[in-house]
């Protein structure tokens, strides 16, 4: 190991540093926490987006609810980002631990406090209250995955990050999977009290692990030219110096407007097409498993030389599969499009993740990471807040219609979520379509030009790490009782 990352250079900045030693092993460390941090999240998000429907039958306020997070993910990310270049990457965790901890026991304390009928009103105001603090919490844990982003870079051989993105995507699957089974049945035969409960313990349990965790760190990274809390400059002049890197953020952000009505409407259209959360939960869990497959491909085969063409392919893919999985009112077809969905989610994920770490210095990169999703973010809750109320107060209601049944019945069909349908439709022909351009523009070019420069410099230099040794890990590295690597990303 060079003394790169103790001790940097004028030059060390363009640098990525050496990954330790026992890296492998502590990313995996990190890896397994964050995967069952994501998990308690998204237990209790997925709780609350199915309590709200069934007590309510608001799309609205599905819609609301979801993009609002999105919204806040959008406000927040450059402050997070801001704060992994800042920071040693182990203490944010901690702290965003700990962050949503004391906002999921505020929401369990209103629970206890307030009768379920007010919490449920919608116009009153503990409802939203009661909204925004799980909101809160559920955001803070943003700041983790940025974290966790850097810490590939920081951990793990440059030839096998791509690999590594998909144990990431492998995991965090699992942990929708696992969510999206026990969040319905949790609601339907628990109540949304218990599951607060279990969250909160869930909660807590991560933070003990981080606690005793050590992430080999030797000094703070802090971020080069950053100028206060939210250093947007910074942010920008990082993606400004990749060329290309500018349009696959526009991209990403305009690819998350079609994924905004997804956001808003797949929740409400499984339920009423499985009849039930408890259903759907179930429905949702066995799709999911989608994850582990998308997942585990990359982090078994990586994604090849050309991770951008394959991003925009599959892109393209689930503009397809929007527009088709709910052309009739099947339970078994909408099960299957959702299925290939989440099979194609993880790799997408991966290829951009891989690229921005390939191309973006590592000081740079959590302003950069903070910076994408601050606008990709931001994309979604601008489709939910206007899809809501168009597909709730319009569309659904003129497709039962006999006017509305009989211009899109000989395409859609019968059934009673027909005008949600109608919206998936619309939205998968425009993503194929911006696909298509994206294809034909000279920055999509660019950037895969140096993509393939950064990765052919890396395989010069000999950046693959040699094997690890088989002998405990040292006091201090990812603890003494570190268990081996998955194959996955060995």
């Amino acid at each position: 190991m060079t003394d790169d990352a103790a001790a940097p250079t004028a030059d060390s900045g363009r640098r990525d540093p050496e990954p330790p030693p026992h890296g492998m092993r502590t990313f995996a460390h990190v890896l397994i926490n964050t995967a069952v941090a994501n998990l308690t999240t998204s237990y209790v998000w997925f709780a609350l987006t199915f309590w709200v429907y069934l007590e309510t039958r608001s799309v609205l306020a599905t819609g609301i609810i979801g993009g609002a997070y999105m919204l806040l993910v959008a406000l927040f990310s450059m402050f997070f980002g801001t704060l992994v270049d800042r920071f040693r990457k182990h203490a944010v965790m901690v702290w965003a631990t700990i962050g949503t901890s004391a906002t999921f026991l505020a929401a369990g304390a209103m629970y206890l406090m307030l009768p379920e009928s007010e919490l449920l009103r919608l116009t009153g105001p503990w409802f939203w209250l009661f909204i925004v603090i799980i909101l809160a919490g559920s955001v803070v844990e943003q700041l983790r995955s940025i974290a966790l982003s850097t810490t590939v870079t920081l951990l793990v051989p440059g030839p096998r990050r791509a690999n590594a993105n998909g144990a990431v995507g492998t995991v965090q699957g699992l942990a929708f999977i696992v969510t999206s089974a026990i969040s319905g049945l949790s609601v339907g035969l628990l109540g949304m009290g218990i599951t607060l409960l279990i969250g909160n313990a869930l909660v807590l349990a991560t933070l003990v692990h981080l606690l005793v965790l050590r992430i080999p760190e030797p000094e703070i990274v802090a971020g080069e030219g950053a100028t206060g809390w939210v250093d947007i400059r910074g942010g920008w002049a990082a993606v400004r110096a990749a060329p290309g890197l500018t349009a696959l953020v526009i991209f990403a952000t305009l690819n998350n407007l079609v994924g905004g009505v997804y956001m808003a409407l797949m929740d409400p259209y499984g339920i009423e097409v499985f009849g039930g959360a408890e259903a759907w939960g179930i429905a949702l869990a066995l799709a999911s498993c989608g994850f582990l497959v998308g997942g585990g491909l990359v982090a078994k085969l990586g994604l090849g030389r050309r991770p951008i063409r394959l991003m925009l392919g599959l892109a393209a893919v689930v503009g397809v599969l929007g527009a088709s999985f709910a052309l009739r009112e099947h339970w078994w077809l909408y099960g299957a499009g959702v299925f290939l969905f989440m099979v194609v989610m993880p790799v997408i994920e991966a290829a951009e993740q891989t690229v921005l770490q390939r191309v973006v210095p590592f000081r740079q990169q959590g302003r950069v990471f903070g910076f994408a999703m601050t606008f990709e973010a931001a994309a979604a809750p601008i489709t939910a807040f206007v899809v809501s109320p168009i597909a709730e107060f319009w569309v659904i209601p003129y497709m039962r219609t006999d006017d509305g049944a009989a211009t899109w019945g000989w395409l859609l069909g019968d059934g009673e979520v027909r005008g949600i349908a109608l919206v998936f439709l619309f939205s998968g022909i425009a993503a194929i379509l911006l696909v298509a351009g994206a294809f034909l523009t000279k920055s999509y070019r660019m950037l895969s030009a140096q993509y393939s420069e950064a990765a052919a410099a890396d395989e010069a230099a000999g950046s693959i790490a040699p094997p690890e040794p088989t002998a405990p890990d040292e006091p201090g590295a990812a603890g003494a009782s570190a268990p081996r690597t998955p194959p996955a990303t060995e």
